[in-house]
């Protein structure tokens, strides 16, 4: 077996391409945007090269097929805000050979620890939580938009290498037709009392009052969370820009109190439904035109929940409740909406609130992926995320 440092357009696009190919009996996979997986490994394109390093390599077996990848990146950041040197690993694939994933295994960790890196997390981004995060081991169903989807033994190359769970992430889903508990209801009208509170979907004409108050509340809801980086106000316009073509008022809700963001509840419709299953990788003139129709065909029955959160001064007050209260007034209203269920990606197990909320109105586990950690120093004793 031979490993190959990723360098070169050749190379570059063998990366991305390799992977259909391990995936080519499996019905449930669902090629990604080539571009979307360029866009990570672009430093013109994803900031976390302003302040980080990543790199990645290919693994030939001896008569040259590509039989694996992987890539591995750091934050100089961890130097500074954490006791243990952290950085990652992710965008594995191979073949199921123990042999061949220890090699990608360890090449990521040899780079890693020559920059000073004491372990590393995977399968994780190069980038924020909401993609390609996680290992799936559990509900091998279809992925929404930029989710890791996997074979069931890649669980096993994981753990045999070494690896341990840091954290697991869990997807819930919900019909949407399901009546909400009168916990959630009573919790609600809590929080509806106090007449300063205000709840709105977002105004797709305002982007620019959407990026700011998302700014505001995901520094305050997440941004202090181990792992996590700041957003600036930047990057939230970005974020909003880039989700303008796909934006459904109807599911991305904020809370204000006395107008100012306290909380935000943000889906998108499966992209994956829309547009990317059909494109084998790449966005074309007709692929355009199927997602213009299956969009006011409403073909896309599955909202896909990326980030939920309250700011901690407006927690235990009742505002996630009567913020999923007034979205399902809509979301129930079949003059309205046309979603059949949501699925709540990346509810970790270290937060058992939002479990909680996932649960109270009506989600059960339909997906689990795993965060796991390898620590260089295997002498060293392992420590899961502390509960939130």
């Amino acid at each position: 077996m031979k490993i190959l440092p990723v360098v070169g357009k050749e190379l570059e696009q063998l990366f991305i391409t390799m992977a259909p190919a391990l995936y080519r009996d499996d019905p449930h996979y669902i090629r990604p945007f080539d571009s979307d997986v360029h866009h990570v490994f672009d430093p013109l394109i994803n900031p976390r090269y302003e302040n980080g390093h990543c790199a990645r390599w290919l693994l030939h077996d001896d008569a040259g097929r590509t039989i694996g990848r992987i890539a591995a990146f750091y934050s100089l950041d961890t130097f500074e805000r954490d006791e243990l040197p952290v950085g990652g690993c992710g965008f594995f694939e191979c073949i199921d050979d123990q042999r061949a994933a220890d090699i990608l295994f360890d090449t990521a960790k040899e780079w890693l620890s020559k920059a000073g890196i004491q372990a590393m997390d995977g399968p994780i981004n190069f980038g924020n939580r909401e993609r390609w995060w996680g290992l799936l081991v559990d509900g091998f169903h279809p992925p929404c938009y930029c989710c890791n989807y996997n074979p069931p033994y890649y669980q096993q190359l994981f753990e045999h290498y070494g690896f341990e769970v840091f954290f697991k992430q869990f997807t819930y889903r919900r019909e949407i037709a399901t009546k909400l508990s009168s916990r959630i209801g009573e919790k609600a009208i809590h929080a509806m009392k106090d007449t300063g509170y205000t709840f709105a979907p977002i105004d797709r004409r305002r982007l620019d009052k959407a990026a700011a108050d998302f700014c505001t509340v995901y520094n305050e809801a997440w941004a202090k969370h181990e792992g996590v980086s700041p957003m600036s106000l930047e990057d939230a316009s970005k974020l909003m820009q880039s989700m303008k073509p796909i934006i459904d008022p109807n599911i991305i809700w904020f809370a204000y109190h006395h107008e100012q963001p306290v909380a935000f509840w943000v889906n998108i419709p499966d992209v994956n439904q829309l547009i990317v299953k059909y494109m084998n990788g790449r966005l074309t003139l007709s692929g355009k035109i199927r997602f213009i129709w299956n969009r006011w065909t409403k073909r896309c029955k599955t909202m896909f929940g990326i980030v939920f959160g309250v700011v901690p001064a407006h927690q235990r007050k009742g505002v996630e409740a009567a913020l999923v209260v007034t979205a399902t007034k809509v979301l129930q209203d079949p003059s309205r909406s046309h979603y059949e269920e949501v699925q709540m990606n990346w509810i970790g197990d270290f937060n058992p609130k939002m479990m909680n909320v996932a649960r109270h109105i009506g989600g059960s586990v339909y997906k689990t992926h795993h965060t796991y950690r390898y620590l260089f120093d295997r002498t060293q004793p392992f420590e899961r995320h502390p509960i939130l």
